[in-house]
């Protein structure tokens, strides 16, 4: 039998551990300190910034897929509760094709609660994903290498999901690209540094996301200047990249 991570570097367990360990815990921080309302639909800058978001994000399936989507197995790395796996179903995809991966379990309980029952969810660091390589049309990362401090531990992330997507497909990218001043737990990853992450890939990126404290500001005062401020893409503080195979 065929081990699918033959050949495939490993970093040093201890070094893992000590980064898994670092991630939970700046989650846990973030479990107290974030207000619930500010990722409720009710919030208008953040339906704002869904709305956008998701406008942008059909665009490049359509550019860059076929479709609809229902043939397509996708992957999402840190799916957390499940958001994009459930907005995929949305635009058309089949749950079972579905695949998502996090390093904490309480958010695949709660993904697993959410999601419909043909997803599959595994707790695990994405580091090594247990599936054959070319095993997927899609995949995706949200906010993920973000939250990811340690150099090696991005690389390894960054193999696997080139790794297990299939020749043709495309790996999705929406991340931040500036720091926040007031999360160190967070670094912001810019287009150089994504181009080093997949050297053996095409990258097109564009800016996309309003800085969210200004969009939950004004929404509810001017939606049409949101609309400017999104279209300057001046005061924008996230990546939406198209990552493909060369």
């Amino acid at each position: 039998m065929i081990d699918v991570h033959d050949n495939v570097p490993q970093i040093p367990v201890n070094i893992v551990d000590v980064e898994e360990a670092r991630v939970r815990s700046a989650y846990e921080r973030r479990k107290l300190n974030i207000p619930k309302r500010r990722y409720s639909y009710f919030d208008l800058g953040n339906l704002f910034t869904v709305q956008e978001r998701e406008r942008r994000m059909l665009a490049l399936l359509e550019q860059h897929t076929q479709p609809p989507l229902d043939k397509l197995k996708i992957l999402e790395v840190g799916c957390g509760t499940g958001f994009w796996l459930r907005e995929f179903i949305k635009w058309g995809a089949r749950p079972e094709h579905l695949v998502g991966i996090d390093l904490l379990a309480d958010r695949v309980a709660e993904a697993k609660r959410l999601c419909p029952a043909g997803v599959t969810l595994q707790c695990g660091n994405a580091g090594q994903i247990n599936f054959p390589a070319a095993s997927f049309d899609v995949v995706l990362q949200s906010t993920v290498f973000s939250s990811i401090l340690d150099a090696r531990m991005k690389e390894s992330v960054a193999r696997e999901m080139t790794r297990v997507l299939r020749s043709g497909g495309i790996i999705l990218w929406h991340d931040f690209f500036i720091n926040n001043p007031n999360n160190p737990d967070v670094r912001g990853i810019g287009k150089t540094e994504i181009k080093d992450l997949f050297p053996n890939c095409n990258v097109s990126s564009s800016r996309v996301t309003v800085a969210p404290p200004l969009a939950r500001a004004l929404a509810g005062k001017s939606w049409a200047l949101c609309h400017i401020l999104a279209s300057l893409r001046v005061l924008d503080t996230h990546l939406l990249a198209v990552i493909q195979k060369k």
